[in-house]
């Protein structure tokens, strides 16, 4: 019993692996086999310009270029010094890992998000941003994330933003 225990334990993390390597979407395992941080996690574009490959390697076709320094990724998988990663479209491929920056932005996707002073839908509109507006993520709470864009910061709830997940908080 206890071999066969084992073997199926074996069977299953090597299916989880095999998913996560292929990019299933929804599979993923749990800690990145290379850095041991958190899969997926957010992380965002250090570079004005990066790379996006069909593999984890310079001999792989580049499919398309990211021309937006801070714009919002997420890793899904990590192999060597390349990392999976995927962007707001789900478009993904595999980009260098000096490309990318702990940093956490957040890409704004409603049009003219106000911006409050405090995380309350009736707080003080400081400012709006525009559709497509990348923004530093700072604290978040359960509903709402505090960003800031062009010196200016503010309130906006959650689900306006593309690089944050659901139920994350942020101190």
């Amino acid at each position: 019993m206890a071999q066969y225990v084992a073997r199926t334990r074996a069977r299953l993390l090597l299916s989880a692996v095999l998913a996560a390597v292929l990019g299933f979407p929804g599979v993923a395992a749990e800690r990145g086999p290379v850095t041991n941080l958190p899969l997926p996690r957010f992380v965002s574009l250090k570079a004005s310009e990066g790379n996006v490959r069909r593999g984890p390697s310079l001999s792989h076709r580049i499919d398309w270029v990211y021309k937006r320094r801070g714009v919002p990724l997420q890793i899904t998988n990590e192999y060597g010094h390349w990392r999976l990663v995927r962007d707001k479209d789900g478009a993904g491929g595999w980009i260098h890992y000096s490309l990318l920056s702990g940093v956490r932005t957040v890409l704004v996707e409603q049009d003219m998000l106000p911006l409050r002073r405090t995380p309350r839908p009736d707080a003080l509109v400081l400012a709006h941003a525009e559709l497509g507006v990348i923004a530093k993520l700072g604290e978040c709470q359960p509903d709402w994330c505090k960003i800031t864009a062009d010196r200016l910061s503010g309130w906006v709830p959650k689900d306006a933003l593309w690089g944050v997940d659901p139920d994350e908080i942020r101190e």
